[in-house]
């Protein structure tokens, strides 16, 4: 079972997304050329301490030429390869979904 501050936070960051005012973490990788956007966050802070991670990701997988942006927004689509003209819409899950 989670901790009540654990639902509160969760519903605060889908309020702050719906609102446009959420965090993401916008990585561009030139080789595939991709978007995608990794999120939503309650803070700046937050978004930027899970970038490693997102890189790390992307580097196994064989990306290149990768640029990371933190901002807020509200992207409609969550990976967009540009090389193939898709907008793939991964499941949206909330970034503080941890285990508990």
């Amino acid at each position: 079972m989670k901790p009540i501050w654990y639902n509160l936070k969760e519903a605060l960051i889908n309020t702050f997304d719906n609102f446009g005012l959420a965090w993401w973490v916008e990585i561009g990788t030139e080789n595939p050329r991709c978007t995608y956007y990794f999120g939503p966050f309650l803070s700046s802070s937050e978004a930027k301490a899970a970038i490693k991670g997102y890189v790390e990701d992307l580097e196994v997988e064989g990306a290149q030429g990768i640029a990371v942006n933190v901002k807020r927004c509200k992207p409609r689509t969550l990976t967009i390869a540009e090389d193939l003209g898709e907008r793939i819409d991964r499941k949206v899950k909330p970034a503080f979904s941890g285990q508990m």
